[in-house]
């Protein structure tokens, strides 16, 4: 039986990753610093991964064939796993905001992002910093891991909307509107790549079934912009033009990424008009 080791997994999308795996048959580990239990049937381990010697202590003399990595933000946290874990396979979710620095005006393959320079002198350990930095300091983990000796996947996924989401970015739309709001947006706002919270849970277990490493990007077919967005909450949304602070997902530049290797790997996405409607009317029953 294939022994997983999840860091994170205990809310939104991570959580149902854990519970897709269990029930695949696999001997799942969900390793977090118990703000949450994990799921029934998995066995749950406490740690802060950012405490090197205590992470260590933790996980002993266990091994894995493949780690499951939903929580790596920063080049430091990167380097404590590879330091400490022992594993075959190594997969990270990474994120769509890698592309951060680039202006394209067609869908971005993995290839257009370079191994970012690492520097853990950075304070990654400030929220307000990493927050500022997002991109950046999944870049700098993804080098890390990739310089590794272990077989390393890095799935960068596109904006999640659905489920249990707690971020409120596409309640924001909802509420505004449904209440005759306007939603502030940029005056050109341009598209991204979206996927579902169940859709990205199923990819995220089939990759870690999987055995293809470097970097792949996941998300739905048919590109969103924050027009498409409002024009899905209702028939006549209201804009304001604004220069800054706009509206969660409303883009200044071309974000779309191209999903192709995964397609070619084996993997088969659905198209966001399958799924929105009804991601937005269970906000409305929320």
């Amino acid at each position: 039986m294939k022994k997983v080791l999840v860091l994170g997994g205990s809310r939104y999308f991570g959580r149902g990753v854990v519970e897709r795996l269990r029930d695949a048959g696999l001997d799942v580990t969900v390793l977090n610093r118990g703000s949450s239990p994990a799921p029934t049937g998995v066995a749950h381990l406490i740690a802060d991964r950012d405490d090197e010697a205590g992470l260590k202590a933790v996980l002993g003399s266990r091994s894995f064939d493949v780690v499951l990595d939903q929580v790596c933000y920063t080049p430091v946290q990167a380097g404590i796993a590879r330091r400490v874990i022992r594993a075959n396979r190594y997969v990270m979710t990474s994120t769509i905001d890698v592309y951060d620095q680039l202006r394209a005006d067609t869908p971005m393959g993995e290839s257009l992002v370079s191994r970012s320079p690492v520097d853990v002198r950075l304070p990654w350990h400030d929220a307000d910093f990493l927050e500022a930095h997002y991109g950046e300091g999944k870049r700098q983990a993804e080098a890390i891991f990739a310089d590794g000796d272990v077989e390393f996947a890095s799935v960068r996924v596109a904006h999640v909307l659905g489920g249990d989401d707690f971020t409120g970015r596409l309640r924001h739309y909802v509420e505004r509107l449904d209440a005759g709001d306007v939603v502030e947006i940029h005056a050109e706002p341009r598209p991204s790549t979206f996927i579902h919270a169940d859709e990205i849970a199923d990819f995220l277990a089939w990759a870690t079934h999987a055995d293809f490493a470097g970097p792949v990007n996941a998300g739905s077919h048919g590109e969103l912009s924050a027009l498409d967005l409002a024009a899905a909450v209702t028939a006549e949304p209201r804009f304001k033009i604004v220069e800054r602070d706009a509206s969660p997902f409303s883009f200044d530049r071309y974000a779309v990424l191209d999903t192709s290797r995964a397609t070619d790997l084996g993997f088969s996405f659905s198209t966001t008009t399958d799924w929105l409607g009804e991601a937005i009317e269970n906000l409305r029953k929320a």
